[in-house]
């Protein structure tokens, strides 16, 4: 790295640091806070274990707040290493205040890739901002999906470091990628890791291909082995939260399916198919890219710690139809109900758009630029938008589900655009590396490509000024499906020609807007291609242009109004009800909850131990439970739900409204000793035995569980009694009598690992009855019985965790020295590809 270059990255540096405040100011720096929706049903969800760290300095591995016990692995993690690993990356984002380091490292991640490929300083600039602020990044800041983002933010620096490693820079480029893979994995979203392996793969063979024409395969097979290295001590850095996630992963809906028989007869694993495609990009849709609103922008937007609902009232447009008489006072308040967009995705928080100028630089970019590289990202391009077309191109999707291993696992498909968000820029910004590296050849070889593309482009953009009904119908199929029947009738034919009118205009504004800046990008080009400006001036015009393309887009769904004051944001997210109150009033120590109204939400959670709650990937047994019991409390047909089931889930209380809950005399409490026991032979027989069973008096279990609890039950006595002492999320203790032993059940969810039970010291096995519950044999007389959550695998994975840690800080130092050290003497490596 020359002088010149090193003063490049510190303006670079400074300017990446200064769009990120400018983006978020000055809420972020006055005190104010974005309070997400899905932060925040992530504080609901995990306080009781925040809570009883706090008190404590203990980290329970189980919380009761929810689903009526789980583990924390996906609600709370936190590990050793993690906390080693967390303040390196708080450095990397410069001790800026949240969420200006998120738009930072993102931006910064992108710029550290292109210097790799060997960029200039003022080129890679432009990619990082465009890469930054594609507005997917912006609009996951505001919904909150944090780890995803710090996912995402990271994948561009580790395949920076992918690049070195196959230039030759071993030591640099395995730290490099190590480190970040380190962090990337650390963000918990295997989803978004899981399709990047598509770009990893892609240029793993790029790379070889360069290699093997130029007879250095034993470079590659060097590279590679070393990259392996790095992504096993990546991995085994998280291997607490990995071997965790996917040992959890095989009991909830994620991993494993129901062993009930569906109604088709089949059993299988994943998800869903409808599940997994509900939120499919359309394929018109995807002209999103270059005209953000072609489909209406969003559906909602984070406003003031909510999200406030975008209706068609909110357009100009529709103004302009109300002053001008062509929608009728009476009628006008009726696109207040109807939302701006108007795509295939049953709700979104804004489009894709990666800019306009970039996407015609892409396209200028697979005509001028040469080589495996080139071929790689185009296809990962391709690759990724068909597959974000979910349900609108199911037989690509059927070969995903059906023959790649995990991608059944992975919900919201369109979700993969962001591999589409990351080969555009990349390949926009090669175009410029090699227009600047032959500019000579300006008219002879790149002269006609650029009016070409810029040209379809621009097009594009005429077509949605004039004619916006080519991208498509201005509704979406499922108001198509609810309101077609009404489009021709009065009084709904004046309300739907005012809703098309108004969502045309929002295409053709924008298509206008979009327009303007592939000229502005086009003029820029073409100047600097003629030799008119110096490339530092040209390189400052599409700084200009990008960053004020994007800037605005962004703050369409996520400004000022978005944040709340800090006074506000740290308090309680989630005032009490009067409900809430009525059964706070309880001081009992352990009970639950069943919220009705909210059952599905997380709120709940925040102040209670409850049956209902908020998660993905809840345990396969419990979406059982709601499917076959539960959920008949929420049908609005009472008289068929089975009390006996709220009642041997510990439902002390039942939430029927907002300030009106119901005392359930009938909860069994936090255990009980049956009379007798009856096996069954499969889970079909086990869910049906409910529809009957009197849980106080009977258990019913699978008969693989027949040598842990016994063929038969003692005799109970009169005095016999079980309660339980002493309660902590992973730590409860009973006190058990009986005159002739028995068999014990708790209202306690049964998980097949990480449970250690005792009697008085002793260990004793732990088995499942009526369906979901935790039951012990105990013996004779009067025992405490303790039941612990302590998975031995937290202890030996937190260990390999932390060396694994060590060994890449040790190795990012030493490539750190050696490139100080060695650079004065290094020169120019001619072996670089």
């Amino acid at each position: 790295m020359t002088s010149r270059t090193f003063i490049g990255f510190i303006v670079s540096v400074v300017i990446l640091a200064a769009i990120s405040l400018a983006f978020f100011w000055p809420d972020a720096l006055q005190g104010g806070e974005l309070r997400q929706h899905d932060t925040l049903q992530g504080v609901a969800i995990s306080r009781e274990v925040e809570t009883w760290r706090a008190e404590t300095g203990d980290t329970p591995r189980w919380t009761n707040a929810l689903f009526s016990g789980m583990p924390t692995f996906q609600i709370s993690p936190d590990y050793a290493a993690a906390k080693v690993i967390s303040a390196v990356r708080t450095a990397y984002g410069l001790w800026l205040p949240s969420p200006v380091n998120l738009l930072f490292i993102m931006m910064m991640g992108f710029f550290i890739l292109l210097l790799a490929m060997r960029v200039r300083w003022y080129f890679a600039l432009i990619g990082a901002i465009a890469y930054g602020m594609s507005s997917y990044f912006i609009i996951i800041i505001g919904a909150g999906h944090i780890w995803k983002f710090y996912t995402l933010a990271y994948i561009p620096p580790t395949i920076a470091g992918m690049v070195l490693a196959y230039r030759g820079r071993y030591l640099a480029g395995g730290a490099l990628a190590a480190l970040f893979a380190m962090f990337q994995i650390a963000g918990n979203h295997v989803q978004m890791s899981y399709y990047f392996m598509i770009v990893v793969v892609g240029f793993v063979i790029a790379y070889g291909v360069m290699l093997f024409r130029s007879h250095n395969m034993r470079r590659w097979v060097k590279a590679t082995c070393v990259l392996a290295v790095s992504a096993v001590l990546a991995v085994l850095a998280n291997c607490p939260n990995l071997y965790h996630t996917y040992e959890y992963s095989k009991e909830s809906m994620r991993g494993r399916h129901s062993e009930l028989t569906s109604a088709d007869g089949a059993k299988g694993g994943g998800l869903d198919k409808d599940y997994i495609t509900a939120w499919s990009y359309g394929k018109s849709e995807t002209f999103s890219l270059l005209i953000p609103n072609v489909k209406g922008g969003a559906t909602i937007k984070p406003e003031a710690g909510s999200n406030k609902f975008l209706s068609l009232y909110d357009v100009p447009e529709a103004g302009k139809l109300t002053a001008s008489g062509q929608l009728p006072g009476e009628i006008a308040p009726y696109l207040g109900q109807l939302p701006q967009y108007f795509g295939d995705q049953p709700m979104t928080n804004g489009p894709v758009y990666v800019g306009a100028l970039l996407v015609a630089l892409f396209l200028l970019g697979c005509v001028i630029v040469k080589g495996p590289m080139k071929w790689m990202l185009l296809a990962c391009t391709l690759i990724s938008v068909a597959l974000a077309w979910g349900h609108n191109m199911m037989w690509l999707t059927d070969i995903m589900i059906d023959h790649f291993p995990m991608y059944n696992k992975f919900r919201t498909v369109a979700s993969i655009l962001v591999v589409a968000e990351f080969t555009i820029p990349l390949l926009a910004i090669l175009a410029l590396k090699e227009i600047a590296a032959n500019r000579d050849e300006w008219k002879a070889c790149y002269q006609k490509p650029f009016f070409i593309t810029f040209g379809i482009c621009a097009v594009l953009c005429l077509a949605g000024m004039f004619a916006p009904e080519l991208f498509g119908s201005f509704l979406s199929e499922q108001e198509a499906a609810a309101y077609g029947g009404y489009l021709m009738e009065a009084p709904y034919a004046t309300l739907f020609a005012a809703v098309q009118k108004i969502r045309m205009s929002m295409i053709s504004a924008d298509s206008l807007r979009s327009l303007a800046f592939i000229v502005a990008g086009a003029v820029a080009l073409w100047l600097y291609g003629n030799r008119k400006i110096n490339v530092r001036v040209f390189a400052a015009l599409l700084v200009v242009i990008v960053t004020v393309d994007m800037f605005n887009v962004n703050k369409r769904y996520l400004d000022s109004a978005s944040f709340v004051p800090r006074q506000l944001a740290q308090g309680n997210p989630f005032p009490l009800t009067g409900a809430d109150r009525k059964i706070l009033a309880d001081t009992a120590m352990n009970y639950r909850v069943m919220d009705i109204p909210r059952f599905n939400e997380a709120a709940p959670s925040y102040h209670h131990k409850t049956i209902g709650g908020y998660h993905a990937a809840k345990l396969t047994r419990y979406q059982d439970m709601i499917e076959r019991h539960l959920g008949k409390f929420l049908s609005g047909q009472p008289s068929e739900a089975n009390m006996n089931v709220l009642n041997m889930l510990n439902a002390k209380y039942v939430v029927v409204g907002e300030n009106e809950v119901v005392e359930n005399p009938g909860a069994l409490g936090n255990a009980w000793l049956v009379d007798r026991i009856v096996y069954v032979d499969n889970a079909d027989a086990e869910m049906a035995a409910l529809d009957s069973l009197n849980p106080a008096v009977t258990a019913v279990s699978d008969s693989r569980f027949r040598d842990v609890l016994g063929t038969s039950v003692p005799a109970k006595m009169a005095g016999d009694t079980i309660y339980e002492t002493s309660y902590a999320p992973d730590r409860l203790t009973y006190r058990v009598k009986s005159a002739n032993g028995g068999l014990a059940v708790f209202s306690e969810v049964y998980f097949p690992w990480g449970w250690e039970v005792t009697v008085d010291g002793a260990d004793v096995p732990l088995g499942r009855v009526d369906y979901l519950l935790r039951a012990v044999r105990v013996p004779a007389g009067t025992h405490d019985v303790v039941m612990t959550y302590r998975p031995e695998s937290v202890r030996t994975t937190g260990v390999v965790s932390m060396a694994s840690v060590i060994v890449i800080y040790i190795a990012a130092l030493a490539a750190l020295l050696f490139a100080i050290f060695t650079l004065p003497a290094r020169g120019k490596d001619k072996e670089e590809v």
